[in-house]
Order: C-alpha cells, then structure tokens, then sequence
C-alpha cells in the first residue's frame, strides 16, 4: 500500500481594504515613517475597521476565494481548521462560525491558538490527520484581527500589527516526495511575561479595572522577543550545535533551498534568518512592508501573493516565532506549478 501524503492544492487570501500607512499613525501617536521603517519596516497594515466584523469574516473571505479557485466542492470537505489569537468569542469557535457561513455539510472545525506560529502548527495537524487515512480534505486558514488588540496609544507597539487571512486546501496524494516533508516544534513558557495579553482569560477575568488600565491590549517587551526571535527562528532552519534540526536533517542548503518563508514580525529578523541560512532576500517571501505583523495570517498571505512564483518541487521552509515563545519550522515540497492557476 503507498505512503498517503499531504499536499497544498491551493490558497486563497483576504485583506481589508482600509490601509492605515505611518504617516496617518504618526497623527495618532508619538512616532514618525523614518522610526517605523528604520526598526521594523513597516510602510503600511490593513485594519478591518466594519464595526461588527471580526477573525471569522476575514477567514471566511480567505476560505471562500480557495474553494472557488480550486473549484472544490465544499460537501468533500472534511474539516476546517482556523489558526487564530484573536477568535470572535470566547466560544463557539472561530472555525465554528467560519464552517457555518461557508455551509460545509460534511466537515468539523476548531480553532488552534498557537499565536504567530498558529499556522505552521494547524498545517502540520492537518498533514498528520491526512497522513493517517482518514481525512482527504482540509482547509487550514491563519487569520487574525490584530487590531482589535492593538493599543494605539502605545508606540512601541501600534506600528507592528495588521489584520488579514488566508486559507490553503490541503488535500491527500499517494505520489512521492511532495508536500508536508518535515517539522521541528518547540515552546518556552519563561516568555509569558515578554509578550502577553493580561486581562480577559481566566486568570484575570474583565472588569472595571482591567478595562479602566488598558489591560485588554497587546504587551511586549521587544528587545527580548526580537533577541529570540531571531535566535530560534534562524535556528530551527538551520545546524546549530548537535541539534539536527530542519536543513541539516533533511540535507538542504543554499544551493537547494527555493524559498523560505518566515513569518513577519520584523524586518530585521527576517534579514537575519536569510544570512543564517546565506540566503539572498530575492528568495524569501516578503510582505511585511505593506501588512505588518498579521499573526498568524503571515506565512499563509505571502504564499498566497507570491503563488505564481512557485513551481513543483521547490523546496520551501517556514519558520516563526509567536508568544508562550513558540516557534518552530517545516520543510516543504511544492505540488504545483502556481503560475497555472
């Protein structure tokens, strides 16, 4: 019996149309275009700002442009799974909602938080659940309304972040040596108090105090999370010590790596991942100057603009790092010529 493997067979892609670029920021907040662009490269985000619109609207569009692209029928579904920090309850999940609107018949959903590595975590469940034989279709989807915990008031932190979705259909294949390849997954729960947001869990539960001392917003201390950022994004792709990690376990290199794809929370941490693996930037996936930091969505929005760009067989890695101090990275065989669809 052949090996069942797990392919990408398309992407879809949602952005809002409104685009809050640094010189509209700078009318908000204490900050400057030269200060955004010099730390982090950022021209401009996309903010959802439709009152009543959450995650689930952006996750929806996204899903529903791959179906039709693919021209998949929605009721061979099986399941949709949505990779979110910023889920539109507390509960029924965001996939929940998302599966509802789509009228998918003959799938189940939930949500996966694993904050900006969400993605590369929900594709690599997805992989497995196909792998196992007993699922042929799964649509996985990264979306996040960044802005709805996004201080703008703060400075430091106001820049970063952009709201957006994407989807992919992962689909089953018995043909060798394509699609989900490998992973390398770790977490750190010491950066709990580097990047977090306090109120509003269990723990520390909404009320008049938690809302009146802005509580409800993003934290971060950045010079840490840029520091391990870069330590464990870089080396998760790369041979660091004894650790066989994604390149080295899977022989890849400069001469055979296509593209990576790391998610975008900085500039410089981007540019830093390619001179770890001696990458130029021309093969890194770059979308950060006009998206921001989009959480989970990263990975999955620059797969979807730079579809055409992708040919079968390319060798692919992904890599990202995401608070709880999560990263991890995948290596990736693509499946089609992407210039084709």
């Amino acid at each position: 019996m052949s090996k069942i493997n797990a392919i990408i067979t398309g992407i879809g892609g949602y952005v809002p149309d409104y685009v809050l670029n640094n010189e509209e920021l700078s009318r908000m907040v204490d900050t400057n275009d030269e200060w955004i662009m010099t730390r982090v490269g950022i021209k401009e985000r996309r903010i959802l700002t439709e009152e009543g619109l959450g995650t689930s609207y952006m996750a929806r569009k996204a899903a529903k442009q791959l179906i039709q692209r693919t021209g998949t029928d929605p009721d061979t579904i099986d399941a949709l799974i949505v990779a979110t920090s910023t889920a539109d309850y507390k509960f029924p999940s965001t996939a929940s909602i998302v599966l509802g609107k789509l009228g998918l018949k003959n799938a189940f959903a939930f949500d996966f938080w694993g904050a900006c590595c969400g993605f590369l975590y929900a594709l690599d469940v997805a992989g497995s659940m196909i792998q196992s034989g007993r699922y042929k279709k799964i649509i996985v989807i990264g979306a996040d309304k960044m802005s709805s915990v996004v201080d703008y008031k703060d400075r430091a932190t106001c820049p970063l972040f952009g709201d957006g979705a994407a989807a992919v259909l992962l689909e089953a294949t018995e043909e060798k040596n394509i699609g989900v390849m490998d992973s390398y997954f770790r977490a750190d729960g010491k950066g709990l108090p580097f990047l977090h947001v306090k109120a509003g869990g269990s723990v520390c539960p909404p009320n008049h105090f938690t809302v009146d001392h802005r509580l409800h917003y993003l934290y971060q201390e950045g010079r840490t999370v840029f520091r391990y950022a870069v330590t464990n994004m870089s080396d998760d792709c790369a041979l660091i010590d004894d650790c066989a990690l994604i390149a080295e376990r899977n022989g890849l290199n400069k001469d055979n790596i296509q593209w990576v794809v790391p998610h975008q929370a900085n500039m410089r941490i981007i540019e830093a991942v390619a001179k770890r693996l001696e990458l130029p930037l021309e093969q890194v996936m770059i979308n950060i100057e006009h998206f921001g930091n989009t959480s989970a969505a990263t990975i999955p929005l620059a797969l979807w603009e730079n579809e055409s760009k992708l040919k079968k067989g390319d060798n692919i890695i992904l890599t990202a790092f995401g608070a709880g101090f999560v990263h991890g990275a995948s290596y990736y065989k693509w499946a089609y010529n992407g210039a084709e669809r």
